[in-house]
């Protein structure tokens, strides 16, 4: 879908991003993530021509993008930041339809988007008529993601889209982004410079430093096989372990056929959740039961150092 090929930028005489060569897979969430500097930010906006590059060449769907129209370019790719940019003196539903409006979308096709739009992303109707300041940080994120995804983009693009919020509010849009992706199958890039976020999003993590990919691949990979010691000093060999069970899935470690009291685990959670609580509640099985409350069985505390494969 995105493809860099030699591709530098140059701020001041230095180089912000040098020789990159890195192809971002339709369909894929990938996350872009490095120390501050890295060229992260950089290689995201020159996707959209934000950023033009100096040298290089970059392929949006098999075409050179300097060979694209810019206003064609953009407009075949949404684009989310975390200071959200939302028209003030517009209503939600205005700054929904921004785009489609500037496509000439009839009027009805508009409305039925705006629509869709809300309800994908848990927003309640009668916020249509809402200005921004009249909404949470949270709800106006949300407004933001729908205006980026409102003319079916080709790819989302997303630079530090959740780092204004407050960690529950963080983690329910990042609970809401897996799940779009997973019902859209669209391509989404996100620069952030949080790891647990990266990991948690990402099925391709790209790990830069000075203006170079350092390493990419599957977050589980990256974690299991770094290639040298920076990837594993930017990892954290303290905190490796919580990492690993971050990306590993209650379902695959439950006990369908055992029971246990108490309020139970949701099946979709981590093994990290489940280790917060078995530490909060001080016990060494919790039950485990569907998002409907049916029962899925049980996990033990030490299921959590069973490896994938092991009976």
């Amino acid at each position: 879908m995105i493809e860099f090929q030699q591709v530098s930028k140059i701020f001041g005489g230095q180089a912000a991003v040098k020789d990159l060569n890195l192809t971002l897979r339709e369909g894929a969430f990938s996350v872009l993530i490095g120390t501050s500097g890295s060229g992260k930010s950089t290689t995201l906006k020159m996707i959209n021509r934000l950023e033009t590059h100096d040298s290089g060449t970059i392929r949006f769907a098999g075409e050179d993008i300097r060979q694209q129209p810019i206003l064609s370019l953009r407009r075949r790719m949404g684009y989310a930041i975390q200071s959200i940019g939302l028209f003030p003196h517009w209503t939600v539903a205005q700054n929904i339809a921004t785009v489609p409006q500037l496509q000439k979308w009839p009027r009805q096709k508009i409305n039925d988007r705006i629509d869709e739009l809300l309800a994908l992303l848990g927003l309640a109707p009668a916020m249509r008529d809402r200005y921004p300041h009249q909404l949470s940080g949270g709800q106006q994120q949300r407004v933001g993601v729908a205006r980026a995804l409102a003319a079916n983009p080709e790819v989302l693009l997303m630079d530090e889209p959740f780092g204004a919020l407050d960690p529950v509010t963080r983690a329910a849009l990042q609970e809401e982004m897996r799940r779009i992706h997973r019902l859209l199958g669209r391509t989404i890039v996100l620069v952030t410079h949080d790891i647990d976020e990266a990991l948690s999003l990402a099925d391709h993590l790209v790990l830069m430093d000075k203006g170079e990919v350092v390493q990419q691949g599957a977050p589980l990979a990256m974690l299991t096989a770094p290639e040298n010691d920076f990837v594993r000093a930017f990892f954290g060999r303290s905190e490796l372990g919580v990492r690993l069970l971050s990306l590993r899935s209650i379902a695959d470690y439950v006990r369908p056929d055992d029971r246990a009291d108490g309020e139970p685990l949701l099946i979709t959670q981590t093994l990290r959740d489940a280790l917060s609580q078995f530490v909060a509640r001080r016990c060494d099985v919790l039950a485990v039961a569907d998002a409907d409350g049916t029962p899925r069985g049980a996990l033990h505390f030490t299921d959590l150092l069973r490896r994938e494969g092991d009976e």
